[in-house]
């Protein structure tokens, strides 16, 4: 590779944060100019217009020079600077305002790899500079260069430099900030800029370009861990053609014929059997930003949004809850208890506001506690709920898998990094449960003896299966079967209670999900009743079952399952074949009932 052609593949994205008035666009214009970064003679412009005007040069001028171009049409990005090294090039991300620099946190600074702090060393710490360290600390980076600046106006004072260190990175260390470095500077003198002065012979650490070229750049996307997004499955039957192609964009990573790999949150295993591609030849491995297809050697039955990794790489985290650092965008505020739509990767699922750590407030600047909405242009560290566990690496390991966005009706009113993984066990739907049962009030009439008179346990009797498996007229059967025998038993059709899950992709999901926690409340009523409540389900996965388990505590459901079993880890009770006959099918559910003391006579 040429020297020309590593330099445009080095590159590196910078956050530049600081008051307006500490200095933060000198250090830009000096670093801009004193690396030749400028455009042929603007320099000699500037300073030539500061001097017919009778104005002092100030560096700061050049990025106001800059926007001036851009109003004219050249492509120079007021938000972004750039600057080069003999190392990389360098993305200098730089946002007027506060709620201006808050909605490019969550775009182009939200992919900084690093972040340069500027403090006013004659005003000091001052409650801006705490503040924008809050902003360092929300966007999770861990390369941070504080910049002391303005030294000569307390004369290069060491003693000054000093305190400002000891007072700033006290409080940074509480919100778990450990700056690479503090280097005391003057922008406009350019002191310790790209060279050590000798006005302040007591400072030999790194000048802020050499502190820049030391921070490291990460890897590249095709060298990190493989994730890829699952955004379809297609099966194609003509002529005896029974294969699954896995398809999507890989995020990071690669991944080759052979290995084996695995899909979360379901947990389903197998091997790269080939990597298929639209009128292309077959490969061998293939890496990221390629749309691909995948064939696996043994046939496995997973569900678009899946995130698929390689077996014995690091694994991502499977959970309902996590904190995020989250930009609110939408007019109407974030409420807790409101369903939004959370989309990560190719997942998208049903989620609620479970807790407002903090709030950064854009317009003001300033963090606010105990507040329980989320208003627009605030930045909140929250904790989120999804209705079922979705895969996903925290911001700081994978940035691509590390994002959410969340949608309010049909807009985007969000977009946030996940900080950290958190139990499911105290989150909404738990506490919806627990809430459940310190309420329940029992009667006088024992589950036992209600027992003795039916003849049976209450119990969630389920037939699961494909569409076209006969699973309904089976239940039908067999609530018939039953009741002719003496038990108390009733067939529940879902489309009973609940609306047609006619809906569109947008909220298919989140409706199904809506219906199948419904129906599990119903049931909880109607198995203490001592009733033997028999439905059908379809397209279940482990989740589900599980989450049905839940919501009937204390009696487990019962699952009878015909034609394939694509569960991977939930025991079923009866395992059936496809489109079965009814009498021997019924008389192997009741035997099964039987020994597991459901039927008691």
């Amino acid at each position: 590779m040429s020297t020309a052609a590593a330099l445009e593949r080095a590159h590196m994205d910078i956050v530049i944060v600081g008051h307006v008035d500490h200095g933060k666009s000198t250090v830009i214009g000096r670093l801009m100019a004193d690396t030749g970064s400028l455009p042929e003679g603007k320099l000699e412009q500037v300073k030539a217009m500061c001097a017919a005007n009778a104005r002092p040069f100030e560096y700061a001028f050049l990025l106001d020079a800059l926007k001036n171009e851009q109003a004219q049409g050249i492509t120079i990005d007021t938000a972004r600077c750039f600057f080069k090294t003999e190392k990389r090039h360098y993305i200098i991300n730089d946002a007027p305002g506060h709620i201006e620099f808050l909605k490019n946190m969550v775009t182009g600074a939200a992919r900084a790899q690093a972040a340069l702090l500027v403090i006013d060393a004659k005003e000091g710490v001052r409650e801006n500079s705490k503040r924008h360290g809050y902003m360092v600390s929300m966007l999770g980076l861990k390369q941070i260069a504080v910049l002391v600046n303005k030294m000569d106006l307390v004369d290069y004072d060491e003693a000054v430099f000093n305190r400002i260190r000891d007072e700033y990175l006290a409080f940074l260390s509480e919100l778990g900030v450990f700056p690479s470095a503090f280097i005391p500077i003057s922008a406009r003198e350019g002191v310790n800029i790209t060279t050590l002065a000798g006005a302040m012979p007591w400072y030999t650490g790194h000048t802020v370009l050499e502190q820049v070229d030391a921070f490291e750049r990460p890897q590249e996307e095709d060298q990190k861990t493989f994730r890829m997004p699952v955004q379809d499955i297609y099966k194609f039957t003509a002529q005896g053609d029974d294969r699954r192609i896995v398809s999507g964009t890989i995020a990071t990573g690669t991944a080759s014929v052979g290995d084996e790999v695995h899909f979360l949150p379901s947990g389903k295993r197998s091997r790269i059997a080939s990597i298929e591609s639209f009128n292309a030849p077959l490969r061998g491995s293939i890496g990221a930003g390629y749309a691909a297809g995948f064939t696996l050697d043994t046939q496995i039955y997973i569900k678009p949004g899946e995130l698929m990794c390689r077996v014995g790489d690091p694994q991502p985290h499977v959970s309902r809850r996590f904190r995020v650092n989250l930009f609110w965008m939408g007019r109407p505020p974030m409420i807790k208890g409101k369903e939004y739509k959370l989309k990560i990767g190719a997942a998208s699922v049903s989620a609620q506001l479970d807790e407002v750590i903090q709030v950064l407030d854009a317009s003001e600047l300033s963090s606010v506690q105990n507040k329980e909405q989320v208003d627009r242009h605030d930045v909140a560290e929250c904790i989120l709920e999804t209705s079922r566990p979705v895969a996903f690496d925290l911001r700081n390991d994978i940035e691509a898998t590390g994002r959410v966005v969340i949608v309010d009706e049909y807009e985007i009113a969000g977009a946030g990094v996940i900080l950290e993984s958190l139990s499911d066990t105290d989150g909404v739907h738990a506490e919806h449960i627990r809430s459940r049962e310190d309420a329940w009030e029992a009667g006088r009439v024992t589950l036992e003896e209600r027992a003795k008179r039916n003849g049976n346990t209450g119990r969630m009797i389920i037939l699961h299966g494909e569409y076209g498996c006969g699973k309904r007229r089976l239940a039908k059967q067999l609530e018939r079967h039953l009741f002719d025998n003496g038990y108390r038993t009733y067939y529940f059709g879902i489309a009973n209670y609940f609306e047609e899950l006619d809906h569109d992709a947008r909220t298919r999901d989140m409706a199904r999900q809506r219906h199948l926690e419904r129906l599990g409340d119903l049931a909880r009523v109607m198995t203490d009743s001592g009733t033997l409540l028999i439905t059908t389900v379809t397209d279940a996965d482990d989740f589900d079952l599980e989450n049905l388990n839940r919501l009937n505590e204390p009696r487990p459901i019962f699952v009878v399952n015909l034609g394939e079993n694509n569960f991977n880890h939930y025991a079923i009770d009866v395992a059936l074949p496809y489109r079965p006959g009814e009498d021997e099918a019924i008389a192997t559910i009741i035997q099964a009932m039987k020994e597991r003391g459901i039927l008691v006579r």
